[in-house]
């Protein structure tokens, strides 16, 4: 028992000064379904408040196997883990074995803040002609679906370097609720099979997909019950031989062999491209460990997701250049003025300026400054929105006004948008903010044969060319390197004590959703759960402003177009998961309301109000 990495002790004055409150307001060989089996899903609620720690995922399951480990004496890096492992389970087309991700995690003990890069890598022969055909870029579609697109999977990394560092439980442990999961099955709802849905063309593309996700030949009924043995088995080997059996060994082999030689359906009209992913990309294998971004904020510590991830710098950034401004006593109008020209700034900073950190001079430190946000904000005029794409300015030699280089502006390149996030307390006071994914939504579309989960598409959040021709772009593909990401797991400090921690799902939006959330919640006053169901709008410095229906409908909409914003409709924007700690003690965990079928906010120990 890793009693010291608990933080024993060290929250029993810390709720008096941190937080701050608000009111609640298959066959053998794989899947299959039946009609009976489990007696169902546990019931789901957006918001919970109790003592003993909290998880809130997209969920219940998988946040009930989270309970289930806080309520046997793990720490938030155990819950974290064995919920991360049930969302492999239940939320396979966003996150599994097969992709990365980002962990972000406050030590009790120490009251400083970890984070662990478990990002996907190119494989070491890759270069940055790794997605063009005689110069040009190869088709999205083609990329997405392929062996060519997957990474070098880091999540079973990730477990491995999260409990050894901060948990009290073995890997074989905190694996059996998911194991159970996996085993016994999970009740299906209307979002899984409408995801299943929008993938049964590529899905049946691949045997072993279509008998994952299939079964039978057809989309899962909703309220059947949808078992994976073949996951059950890999978690099994997991816990027998430690996450090393998935760099080494059979499995490893299996997962080098689906990416070069994808097994594709007689008949398919799909020429599925190969990919150069070898058994050496695996066992080279590692996580990386480093510093947080840090920013202050309104008497706070922000920290977050240092490059590989954008999300860390971006968000700070914004927040910096939303500091000297007075969000809660502005109109909804102007708020959001603001709000959406931060955002815009931040993304054309980030566009230039980040990639990954072993292969490209990322100016971290500069990206998150005061100075440098004060050298941007001055770009916002009340009375008029910026055109975009704006040029990036220079972090590593602020100038006053920096408007930067007109000919250096680049727009924003995609990003898939489905992927998971998760947040975690303990009775201790640790906790732990944990965004991963395998990209698209079913990511690559190629199960593993025999093995239960899905390969990522993440390298396709690389710059295929460059975004604009002839500018510099550091997010180009490369040996081993890691494609930048939005991801932006957040944990906020006030004294050196926990106030909240919370992330999402959502491309490149996750930073927008992040930061609205965070300004929606410190700012404007909103209790955690109505900042997370708030309508969203994303600005990613594009010509459009992509916004939700009922900000679309709204009447402040049209007083944002007449300064010259622009707006397209999109159904949902993100799916937030945060929990925090109110100055009681208590915990408060926070999900969506609606968005993908609303999200499970439990804690170990419930009380009322």
């Amino acid at each position: 028992m890793k009693a010291a990495r608990r933080g024993i002790g060290v929250l029993t004055v810390a709720a008096v000064v941190a937080g701050l409150t608000g009111a609640a307001p298959g066959t053998a060989g794989g899947a299959d379904t039946a009609e009976g089996g489990r007696a169902g899903s546990p019931a789901k609620s957006p918001v919970a408040t109790g003592y003993g720690g909290a998880v809130s995922s997209v969920d219940a399951d998988a946040s009930a196997a989270g309970i289930e480990v806080l309520k046997r004496g793990g720490t938030a890096a155990d819950a974290a883990v064995a919920t991360a492992a049930a969302l492999g389970v239940t939320e396979p087309y966003s996150a599994g074995v097969g992709g990365g991700g980002y962990f972000v995690y406050y030590d009790a003990h120490s009251r400083k803040v970890h984070t662990i890069d478990g990002r996907e890598k190119a494989p070491l022969s890759a270069d940055e002609k790794l997605f063009t055909e005689d110069g040009k870029p190869i088709p999205f579609d083609e990329a997405v679906t392929s062996g060519l697109g997957v990474g070098t999977p880091g999540t079973a990394a990730t477990w491995e370097k999260a409990l050894d560092a901060y948990g009290s439980q073995s890997l074989a442990k905190v694996l059996q609720p998911a194991t159970r999961l996996a085993r016994e099955g999970f009740t299906v709802d209307e979002t899984f099979r409408e995801q299943t849905a929008d993938n049964e063309d590529r899905f049946r593309d691949f045997p072993a997909t279509a008998d994952l996700f299939l079964p039978g030949g057809e989309l899962p009924k909703v309220g059947s019950t949808l078992r994976n043995r073949d996951l059950a088995r890999t978690y099994d080997l997991l816990a027998r031989k430690g996450t090393k059996a998935l760099y080494h060994g059979k499995l490893a082999r299996d997962i080098v062999r689906t990416v070069r030689e994808p097994a594709v359906a007689e008949g398919a009209d799909r020429e599925v491209r190969p990919g150069d992913l070898r058994a050496k990309d695996l066992a080279a294998y590692e996580t990386r460990s480093q510093k947080p971004t840090r920013t202050a904020y309104r008497g706070l510590d922000v920290y977050g997701m240092a490059p590989s991830s954008s999300g860390g710098t971006s968000v700070a950034e914004a927040l910096n250049i939303l500091e000297q401004s007075d969000l809660g006593a502005m109109s909804e109008k102007e708020y959001l003025h603001r709000y959406l020209e931060a955002s815009r700034i931040a993304f054309a900073d980030r566009g230039r300026w980040v990639g990954d950190p072993t292969q490209e001079d990322v100016p971290t430190r500069g990206l998150t400054s005061q100075r440098f946000a004060d050298s941007r904000a001055c770009l916002i005029d009340d009375d008029e929105a910026l055109s975009s794409p704006v040029a990036p300015g220079d972090p590593r030699h602020p100038r006053a006004c920096d408007r930067g280089d007109a000919d250096q502006a680049a727009p924003t390149t995609y990003e898939g948008e489905n992927t998971t996030h998760l947040t975690v307390s303990d009775r201790w006071g640790n906790v732990a903010a944990y965004t991963l994914t395998i990209e698209q939504t079913g990511g690559s579309g190629m199960a593993v044969p025999g093995r239960g989960f899905l390969l990522n598409n993440e390298l396709t959040d690389f710059s295929f060319t460059p975004a604009t021709p002839g500018v510099y772009d550091p997010n180009l593909p490369g040996p081993g390197k890691r494609p930048r990401s939005s991801m932006s797991p957040t944990i906020v400090l006030k004294h050196g004590q926990p106030v909240l921690a919370l992330g999402s799902p959502g491309g490149a939006t996750i930073i927008t959703t992040v930061l609205q959330t965070l300004t929606n919640h410190l700012d404007r006053g909103m209790p955690l759960v109505d900042a997370i169901a708030a309508p969203r709008a994303s600005q990613r410095n594009a010509e459009q402003t992509e916004a939700e229906p009922a900000l679309m409908d709204s009447k402040v909409r049209h007083r944002l177009e007449k300064l010259g914003h622009s707006f397209e409709e999109t159904a949902e924007i993100g799916a937030a998961t945060g929990v925090q700690r109110l100055r009681d003690g208590r915990w408060r965990a926070a999900a969506e309301t609606q968005r993908r079928g609303g999200g499970s906010a439990r804690v170990v120990h419930p009380t009322h109000g």
